[in-house]
């Protein structure tokens, strides 16, 4: 237990302090006061003051954290305009949040998720600079008898340059390719001696284990990958190429992430696969035993799931206050407190209704549930 519980506490800290420090920083430098910086909520565990005042903590929750501005209600950046200009003296309004530019409030709160995708940026450059990418070619050594991969035209030899337009520059590659896939066929551009053709195949759906021994379910095509003539082809990569590979795997992540969730909405993906905490922390144990590069592979992922999922305009969650804005420009004024809270309402039902299910998901995962 100690050793999931470890790496999860690890792992929640860096992502939830860079995402909060994204806000911090906005906040800074458009002059807002941050009377608070905490990591994790409930109640402090410990914590000090720096010497603009922000209280800097760490509390005993450790599923989130926060950035309080000075005049805020509450950690949602809740405030009542009129009645803060009737509390604070011309001095301390130049601290507010809500009497910033809309641009400035915007940037402050796309802060965080920004902050989350330059840390998986950071963490893909340097592992392609000093440990380096994998760009051996996928070649299937053997197509199973009668499989989908049989079925579609694969043969032994072929090398698989693209997967559902993916391009396949390693043979790491091909699986990732495979199971971020949402559609019913899964395209694959493969070289046969001179020609290129492209093949439509059917994956079987098939209930397995994952690389951890993880229950999940499978799409499986039925081929067996080798490197070409044996040779593996492992590269440090110089800086504008690992720019390049870092901007593109980040993109790749993002987008892919989001086809998974469509996908999930309309019934085409399967959501036993959304987890919560429980299983976050469950498999950040299991990486963590393969060492230090994989978890830290896993941070970046799971940095970019975090800022992807906050700039869903839910209210409550960064994209739900972008929302509000969108509207404020729209309209030419802030919607009324009422409506903003009839907003948080709906918004905390469905952030509710979430962590149900997904805490639901993360227990059947440990066998509670059939």
């Amino acid at each position: 237990m100690l050793s999931y519980i470890l790496p999860f506490i690890v792992l929640i800290i860096v992502v939830v302090f860079i995402h909060e420090y994204g806000h911090y920083y906005f906040a800074k430098k458009y002059g807002v006061g941050v009377t608070d910086f905490s990591i994790g909520f409930g109640k402090e565990i410990f914590g000090w003051n720096d010497k603009s005042g922000t209280r800097w903590k760490v509390c005993w929750i450790p599923l989130g954290g926060y950035v309080k501005f000075f005049g805020d209600r509450n950690v949602f950046s809740q405030a009542d305009q009129e009645k803060l200009l009737q509390k604070y003296n011309e001095e301390d309004r130049e601290k507010l949040f809500v009497l910033k530019p809309l641009y400035q409030r915007a940037l402050i709160v796309f802060g965080g998720p920004l902050a989350n995708f330059i840390l998986a940026f950071i963490i893909f450059f340097s592992i392609y600079t000093f440990i380096g990418k994998d760009f051996t070619p996928a070649v299937i050594n053997e197509v199973q008898k009668n499989s989908p991969a049989m079925i579609g035209g694969l043969k032994e030899n072929d090398i698989i340059l693209e997967i559902d337009g993916n391009k396949v520059e390693s043979i790491m590659e091909v699986s990732k390719f495979i199971m971020m896939s949402t559609d019913e066929v899964i395209d694959f551009k493969i070289k046969r001696s001179y020609d290129e053709l492209l093949l439509k195949i059917k994956p079987d759906i098939v209930f397995g284990e994952d690389n951890l021994g993880n229950k999940i379910n499978k799409r499986i095509v039925g081929i067996k990958l080798g490197a070409y003539n044996d040779q593996i082809n492992h590269v440090k990569l110089g800086p504008t190429k690992a720019i390049y590979h870092a901007a593109h795997e980040v993109y790749f992540v993002t987008i892919s992430s989001l086809k998974y969730i469509g996908a999930m909405i309309f019934g085409k993906a399967d959501t036993s696969q959304l987890g919560g905490p429980i299983r976050i922390a469950k498999i950040s144990g299991q990486v963590a035993e393969f060492g230090v590069l994989a978890f830290v592979s896993m941070m970046a992922y799971i940095s970019i799931s975090l800022g992807l999922i906050n700039l869903f305009p839910i209210p409550m969650l960064d994209g739900g206050h972008l929302m509000f804005y969108a509207f404020e420009k729209i309209l030419g004024r802030p919607l009324s407190q009422k409506t903003q809270e009839g907003f948080f309402r709906i918004g905390v039902f469905l952030l509710l209704s979430l962590m149900f299910f997904t805490t639901f998901n993360d227990l059947k995962d440990l066998g509670l549930f059939k």
